[in-house]
């Protein structure tokens, strides 16, 4: 069963209390609705200054916990465009508490084959959209007081806070180039690729991955690094044009919906409900 669209969504995920809190704030006229399968709860409301309704939704932690649920809520709420907005651990010096990481790409970290001679590395990387990205780099140019970093992000299914573990060695060879490391965006890049949505994981930085952790969350960065990365989705939101059209054109209607992409003199009813004759008339047309 399908929501009716009545006007573009942008799927928001969060996994954390925390995290979702900070996209809430931006989100106003919330109305809560209930997944008829799952169960899972998201809040319906609109993004002031644009034409986008917002679905947010607090997933819980884990990879494969959010890819299950992103699929899910893709294909109940049929959105423009998913992000998946956090907190993160640095993987680089240069990278501080309070910048923000814009995922040009989400590793998935754990595939391989262990064999006699050590771990043959299976990677698996899905690649951030490029007009979200563009969308988020135009918005951070406006944003004087926000750090923000275009590189790809690792996930993984650990809290990594040794940054002299094995598995941050093994981050260091094989993905060397990843900036954050977090444990969801994989899982909904996933989900996204297989659902044909555009997609994007957007991480404040809380900690940097290390034994200083702990200190740092107690610190309220993790709060911190919410806030701004919800800063920077809702700024990029005011600036993101999906392929194929902007946001005044909304998608598809859903169940017993008639709103369809238009195109020049062509409408798009698919996906629509009619009962009765349907009858279609220009503007000017007498």
């Amino acid at each position: 069963m399908s929501v009716p669209d009545t006007q573009p969504t942008v799927l928001v995920l969060t996994a954390l209390a925390l995290e979702y809190a900070a996209v809430r704030a931006h989100v106003e006229e919330r109305e809560e609705r209930t997944h008829p399968g799952d169960g899972t709860i998201v809040e319906l409301g609109r993004l002031p200054g644009t034409p986008w309704r917002i679905a947010a939704a607090e997933l819980g932690e884990g990879a494969r916990n959010s890819a299950a649920l992103t699929a899910s809520l893709i294909g109940w709420l049929r959105p423009r465009a998913v992000l998946f907005v956090g907190v993160a651990g640095s993987l680089k010096d240069d990278i501080g508490l309070g910048d923000v990481v814009v995922g040009t790409k989400v590793y998935a970290i754990h595939g391989g084959k262990q064999t006699p001679e050590g771990l043959l590395v299976r990677p698996e990387a899905w690649s951030g959209s490029n007009a979200l990205v563009q969308a988020a780099r135009s918005a951070v140019r406006d944003m004087p007081d926000v750090r923000a970093h275009f590189k790809p992000i690792a996930t993984g299914d650990v809290v990594l806070a040794d940054d002299a573990s094995g598995i941050t060695r093994h981050i260091r060879r094989h993905y060397q180039d990843a900036a954050a490391i977090e444990m969801e965006g994989s899982g909904a890049a996933h989900a996204a690729h297989l659902g044909g949505v555009e997609a994007l994981v957007v991480r404040g930085v809380s900690d940097h991955a290390d034994a200083g952790k702990s200190a740092d969350d107690g610190r309220g960065s993790q709060q911190r690094a919410a806030e701004r990365a919800a800063v920077v989705a809702c700024a990029l939101l005011r600036k993101y044009r999906p392929r194929g059209g902007g946001p005044e054109h909304p998608a598809g209607a859903g169940e017993g919906g008639g709103g369809g992409d238009r195109a020049g003199d062509h409408i798009d009813f698919r996906g629509g409900t009619f009962h009765g004759p349907v009858t279609g008339k220009r503007t000017g047309d007498d």
